[in-house]
């Protein structure tokens, strides 16, 4: 038989909306196509059939599998089935694996009774499909030959690995995990030719940070702050992937890459610039002289 020509294939965990909708577009303008994992009912199924709609409309193939991405088994049977189709006889390579599984348990670790309490199964459950994931997907992916030398591995992290809300403690311990799996893998798999990297996004509008209590205040304070007087978008992250993706950019690895517009770089009051507190007594009681650029 003879042998078709490789073909690129980018695997999104949590393809269906947000951060991975918008990268599974993007990708497929830049040539691969779209092996996605995601989970939806019957109410959302809509918007997933309109993305593939679209890309396919750029040209790509795309297999996108409703299933339990943290599901050992399920997780098997995926590859298995991607393998059948598509690896024997056109030697596809997954080129990009991303991980942006967003789904966990919002509760205090401790509560202010045993009722409000973070269950064992809930916190087991958070870190299994926000981090450990990352590392069974990757290990099933290198056993079968699909990652290889010029796969760039993204996990999807946000400033919950180091800052803490009421209720987002399991959350945050998973972003934590899943920063620190980046970096081990970087180390393991560079020699292999792969890289990995997190990508940090600032405050973004998706249908997971619309289930994180308080999400509409976080909003706002992410606009009040950055320094493009906007949030960020999926499509940011998006086109950071891209950026990333291109030849030359091997040795970034390893890393946590913040995509925010400075957004995190700036002190909670929300203030980008002294000259806002121009008129503001306490300058004038001030030794700092906003005038003075010497």
């Amino acid at each position: 038989m003879t042998r078709k020509p490789g073909t690129q294939w980018a695997l999104i965990l949590g393809a269906s909306s947000g951060f991975g909708a918008a990268a599974a577009r993007e990708l497929s303008r830049h040539g691969y196509n779209i092996l996605g994992v995601h989970l939806d009912r019957q109410a959302t199924m809509p918007g997933v059939q309109k993305l593939i709609r679209e890309i396919e409309a750029n040209g790509r193939q795309t297999v996108f599998y409703n299933e339990n991405a943290a599901d050992e088994h399920k997780r098997h049977k995926i590859i298995d089935d991607f393998v059948e189709r598509f690896h024997r006889e056109g030697r596809a390579e997954v080129k990009v694996l991303m991980h942006s599984l967003a789904f966990g348990t919002l509760r205090p670790l401790v509560g202010r009774n045993e009722g409000e309490m973070i269950k064992k199964t809930q916190l087991e459950m958070t870190l299994d499909v926000m981090a450990n994931s990352l590392v069974y997907w990757t290990q099933d992916m290198v056993r079968r030959d699909l990652l290889g030398r010029g796969s760039r591995i993204f996990a999807m992290t946000s400033d919950g690995a180091n800052l803490n809300l009421p209720f987002y403690g399991a959350v945050s311990a998973a972003k934590a995990a899943l920063e620190s799996y980046i970096r081990q893998l970087a180390i393991e798999l560079g020699p292999r030719g792969i890289n990995c990297n997190a990508i940090l996004a600032g405050v973004t509008e998706t249908p997971a940070l619309a289930k994180i209590p308080g999400a509409r205040n976080m909003l706002y304070a992410a606009v009040a702050k950055n320094p493009f007087a906007r949030a960020t978008t999926p499509e940011d992250v998006a086109q950071a992937m891209i950026a990333l993706l291109q030849p030359g950019t091997e040795f970034i690895n390893g890393n946590t890459i913040g995509v925010d517009g400075g957004e995190s770089k700036i002190s909670y009051v929300g203030q980008k610039s002294p000259w806002q507190y121009a008129d503001l007594n306490l300058l004038n009681e001030s030794s700092w002289d906003p005038t003075d650029v010497s």
